[in-house]
């Protein structure tokens, strides 16, 4: 599944990339996004936020099912680079993807992979190490998600600290 989704990305197809990814790990991205732009200085700058997501207004972005935000706001960030055709097509057929290892938690539910990437450009070759969590879907265990915001810090409350 790891090489799959790294494959989606690097082949910029959002679809089918977001299918591959953790629900409330998008959920909480699109809430994430929806407060910015209410947070937008101007009523400008706000249609500017959402017109790059392909929305015209706040409630249009609120409908939005989490993955088809993620596919929106992948192309948005994408498309405000300038990537060279040849470039990116010797960045796909060059793609070597390696699982360096793997490292279960919580009884094996949570697998962590170290992935080592490799794809050439025009120029260079450029070489990444991702960490990418997976965690196994509750009711399916055949199942299994990418959770793109594991890595982020979590904090919880203390028994008794206020």
């Amino acid at each position: 599944m790891v090489k799959e989704y790294l494959t989606a990305v690097v082949n910029q197809d959002w679809k089918k990339a977001g299918t591959m990814l953790y629900v409330p790990s998008l959920e909480k991205k699109l809430q994430e996004t929806v407060s910015v732009i209410k947070m937008a200085p101007t009523m400008t700058e706000e249609a500017a936020m959402l017109g790059k997501l392909g929305v015209k207004d706040l409630a249009e972005l609120e409908k939005m099912s989490p993955t088809a935000f993620y596919a929106a706001e992948r192309e948005a960030v994408h498309e405000r680079m300038t990537v060279d055709p040849a470039v990116l097509a010797r960045k796909k057929e060059t793609l070597k993807i390696t699982i360096v290892g793997l490292c279960g938690e919580d009884g094996d539910k949570i697998v962590h992979a170290v992935v080592r990437t490799s794809q050439e450009t025009l120029k260079e070759k450029i070489q990444e190490l991702f960490l990418i969590s997976l965690q196994q879907d509750e009711k399916d265990a055949k199942k299994w998600m990418i959770v793109p915001d594991m890595m982020r810090p979590l904090a919880e409350k203390l028994p008794g600290a206020e």
